[in-house]
């Protein structure tokens, strides 16, 4: 499980095609710092398993084809950044949100408006995912646990408020209109979803 609350950003410094999906290896300062095989780790918003690292510098992932699919990562190439963050411990602090880093769908951003020292974001969400969106509710957008200040549900359209350390600190500053990113919606929301349809079933 992860919070969303993203450590630093790394870089994509090599990437392998294979038969089976992708493999990449991502330099990293703090992240790469003191890492286990198999430890998890969130990438963007994608939960993906540690296999190969050099500590303090870089570690490799693998990402099956489902995974590909599923995710832009496929789409990077070298050079570019990623959110990272290292799986929360059991006794650590919960700053974000519950994040599970299975990712939903790739939304894609549709305006960036910049507001004295702030940023609003607006995503333009798949087809069917606002209804697990509420204001002032969590969403996680590439990793990122970020509140919703306003939604658009007609057109299925989520703004975020921005602050500068989180622009700063994360991949959002590269971002422009058209852009993907990986959307998570809050599982507590599916749940309930899940619960009800079996009750009024």
């Amino acid at each position: 499980m992860f919070t969303g609350i993203v450590e630093e950003t790394g870089e994509i410094v090599a990437r392998e095609r294979t038969e089976d999906g992708l493999r990449l290896r991502i330099g990293a300062d703090e992240v790469a710092t003191g890492l286990e095989h198999g430890q998890s780790i969130s990438v963007s918003g994608v939960c993906l398993t540690v296999e190969r690292f050099e500590d303090g510098a870089w570690f490799e992932v693998f990402l099956a084809t489902e995974t590909v699919e599923r995710t832009y990562l496929g789409t990077l190439a070298e050079g570019n950044a990623v959110n990272l963050e290292r799986a929360m411990p059991a006794d650590g602090r919960f700053d974000g949100h519950v994040v599970q880093g299975h990712v939903d769908a790739v939304a894609t951003v549709s305006a960036i408006e910049s507001v004295e020292e702030d940023w609003f974001f607006e995503f333009e969400l798949p087809e069917g995912y606002e209804r697990y969106v509420v204001e002032k509710g969590s969403i996680t957008l590439d990793g990122i646990s970020l509140t919703v200040a306003d939604l658009d549900e007609e057109p299925g359209r989520v703004t975020v408020a921005i602050i500068p350390t989180t622009y700063d600190l994360t991949t959002l500053a590269e971002k422009e209109p058209g852009d993907p990113v990986h959307l998570e919606v809050d599982v507590l929301a599916k749940y309930v979803e899940r619960l009800l349809e079996a009750r009024f079933e």
